[in-house]
């Protein structure tokens, strides 16, 4: 609280005598009173998963350092969060699964538990951290990942001869402390130690690597703030090749216990990367990242992932560019510019889907135009493709066919309705003011609105907050 100076008539130095006692001996009410130090909430606030992130605190690092047995699939380590506390805190959690057996905060031992059925690691410092105050914890834990499920979900992919750790929306509490949310970007720092002789790939930048008489510990880091869900590592028996592309370097991986065949085809793939980075920028701009690369595992994830800097792919064979222009599309949609909360997630697959439309368009295939128009008329006013609320899908189906497609559609329809120059316009704002940050359906909007000086309300309206098939009228973009 600040006060202003008033004037006052001089006083004795007997009367201020008798007021420092009359003032010191009452105690301080409402706002006069210093608020005691609250528990840190154990969501950040989305509510497509409460206990997603936690209240209190920005992470500013992570300094992983795990050892991973492929054989047996126990990872064990330790991770240093540095963090920021955001209000005066008593406690505050971090979302993790393993067991853990030591907490320290600023080098003092923490109390610690578990709570909401394993997912929060409730920490207590043997101080409270004051609001505004940076603070490093260092939480030990081990166990096997794979006996742990979350919201459903049991993301541990893993043989005895190889593991990779790609899921969505969830993946970092299966093998580091987080504060798991995409409001919360931090550095990674990524150290895996293996049995001699195996690879590990990780984020961003090779920084080294400590060979020992058993065992090999690899140094991953990326040099800009990412969302917990992109952080990852494979390890296992992988054929790495590397190089630079108009001076930006780029670093590949391809599993060894892929058949040749296989192997040749998906390094074929994952080369292709650096020319298709090329090719975006010259829509999207600059690519966000100082590195870049690709990595296929022969694990069956079922699904290709853009994890920062490094999207990890099934093995899908040489043909598949535009499944390399949908992940590395997502460096700047959904890995630069991260979703405000779950319910945005339109602009990051929507984005991505048009960018493969948009490749399709220069490089001999069909026009954006087309592939709206045809979706438009072959999929049936009946389909449940149109019955999903695309700006707010809810948790269950975030990843629905029509995130995707109606999304990409949203996108296309809007291109149709305020032409062309004005649509790559309000793309690149969208990049420029978003650049490194969240953004929201509603905050896409008013900059579409704003640069195409069109009210298009009903636009939006028709295509993100309407479970039917738009018209096909010119408003809509569709005429």
């Amino acid at each position: 609280m600040t006060t202003r100076a008033m004037s006052r008539p001089l006083l004795t130095v007997a009367l201020l005598a008798t007021l420092a006692v009359a003032f010191t001996s009452v105690p301080a009410t409402g706002e006069e009173r210093a608020a005691a130090p609250v528990a840190g909430a154990s969501g950040i606030g989305d509510p497509y998963w409460p206990l997603d992130g936690n209240g209190g605190i920005d992470v500013r690092s992570y300094r992983i350092a795990n050892r991973y047995a492929l054989g047996t699939k126990r990872l064990s380590g330790r991770t240093t969060v540095r963090l920021t506390a955001t209000q005066d805190l008593s406690s505050f959690s971090l979302d993790f699964l393993l067991k853990v057996s030591d907490v320290v905060v600023d080098g003092v031992e923490a109390d610690f538990e578990k709570t909401d059925g394993g997912h929060e690691l409730r920490i207590t410092p043997a101080q409270p951290l004051a609001a505004g105050t940076e603070h490093a914890v260092v939480v030990r834990y081990a166990g096997r990942p794979a006996k742990y499920s979350y919201a459903g979900q049991r993301n541990w992919l893993a043989s005895k001869r190889e593991v990779v750790t790609m899921n969505e929306p969830h993946m970092a509490p299966w093998w580091f402390p987080a504060n798991d949310h995409p409001l919360d970007k931090a550095i990674v720092d990524v150290r895996i130690r293996v049995p001699q002789g195996r690879e590990v790939i990780s984020n961003g930048e090779l920084k080294g690597r400590r060979v020992g008489r058993r065992t090999t510990t690899w140094h991953w880091r990326a040099d800009e703030p990412m969302v917990p869900y992109l952080a990852f590592f494979a390890a296992g028996d992988f054929t790495i090749e590397k190089g630079r592309h108009r001076g930006l370097p780029w670093l590949v991986a391809v599993s060894q216990r892929l058949s040749e065949r296989d192997q040749a085809a998906s390094m074929r793939l994952m080369k292709k990367t650096p020319a298709v980075v090329a090719g975006l920028e010259k829509d999207l701009g600059a690519y966000p990242f100082s590195v870049v690369g690709g990595i296929t595992t022969a694990l069956n994830p079922g699904f290709a992932l853009e994890n920062q800097t490094r999207p990890t792919y099934p093995a899908v064979g040489a043909g598949y560019t535009s499944l390399v222009v949908h992940e590395l599309a997502h460096q700047w949609f959904g890995d630069d510019i991260a979703v405000q909360q779950w319910s945005d997630i339109w602009l990051n697959e929507g984005f991505a889907t048009f960018m493969e439309w948009r490749w399709a368009e220069t490089h001999g295939g069909r026009s954006g135009a087309s592939i709206l128009r045809s979706y438009y008329d072959n999929v049936a006013p009946t389909s449940d493709f149109w019955r999903v609320v695309v700006g707010d899908p809810g948790a269950e189906r975030i990843f629905d066919s029509a995130i995707y497609g109606r999304g990409a559609m949203t996108l296309q329809a809007l291109r149709n309705r305020v032409g062309d120059a004005v649509f790559w316009r309000i793309v690149r704002s969208w990049i420029r003011e978003q650049e490194g940050g969240n953004g929201s359906s509603a905050e896409f909007e008013e900059v579409a609105a704003r640069v195409s000086g069109q009210d298009l309300g009903s636009f939006f309206t028709a295509w993100l907050r309407t479970p039917a098939k738009p018209a096909a009228t010119a408003d809509n973009g569709l005429a």
